[in-house]
């Protein structure tokens, strides 16, 4: 489960738009908007080498975070989405959502895998399918999860671990709820069973939720 609440300091930006903006990335930085809450957006900047570790380090994006922006009382917020240019694929904008410690939010939280090199299945030359490397969770924002646990001990071949199997955080549940849907599996050797296949399939095809207030691009 998350711990304390990292800060991370913006600096307000004055001005709006594609000149100020271009601007900003001419300076080392990256534009952005703090918005929702109720409150006005306000126009930000955050160092570009800074967002770009975050980015490599993993996790940015289902960390609730204290906004520290001067001038501004601080904020909880979360970060909803990072446009990157298309050819270099560099983060050229940002976007965070305030919330509320008891505000409810959706959140793509990591998996992750244990006991991988005492997997039964694997042990007997079977091979980890991961078909979610992430699930959509609903959570609490102030008690958002680092990530949720597949334990692989006693897996065998064909055996497949489904969102029903995982112990979720207290205050979590899946954003899908229509079906036990499968995570990972322990495939024979030359391929993953069809049903798993069709659930990745199934992965691709879904829409992702329109976030909770729009952000204007910039």
């Amino acid at each position: 489960m998350a711990g304390k609440i990292p800060d991370l300091e913006l600096t307000p930006r004055a001005g709006t738009g594609k000149g100020a903006a271009r601007a900003a990335r001419r300076e080392g930085l990256v534009p952005g908007v703090v918005y929702g809450g109720g409150e006005e957006p306000q126009a930000v900047t955050i160092p570009f080498n800074i967002l770009l570790k975050k980015l490599k380090d993993g996790g940015f994006m289902s960390t609730l975070y204290n906004l520290k922006v001067e001038g501004a009382e601080d904020v909880r917020a979360v970060c909803r989405g990072v446009q990157r240019d298309v050819v270099k694929d560099l983060p050229t904008h940002i976007d965070f959502l305030r919330l509320k410690r008891d505000s409810r939010i959706n959140m793509n939280i990591p998996v992750h895998f244990l006991n991988e090199e005492e997997c039964a299945g694997l042990k007997k030359g079977g091979s980890l399918n991961i078909v979610r490397a992430e699930v959509e969770l609903m959570v609490t924002a102030g008690d958002i999860p680092d990530h949720i646990e597949v334990d692989l001990l006693e897996m065998e071949i064909g055996d497949s671990a489904n969102i029903s199997d995982i112990k979720l955080p207290e205050g979590s549940r899946p954003v899908i709820t229509d079906r036990d849907f499968v995570i990972a599996n322990i495939a024979a050797p030359g391929g993953a069973a069809d049903e798993d296949e069709d659930d990745a399939e199934a992965v691709e095809g879904e829409e992702a939720p329109a976030a909770e207030e729009g952000a204007a691009e910039e």
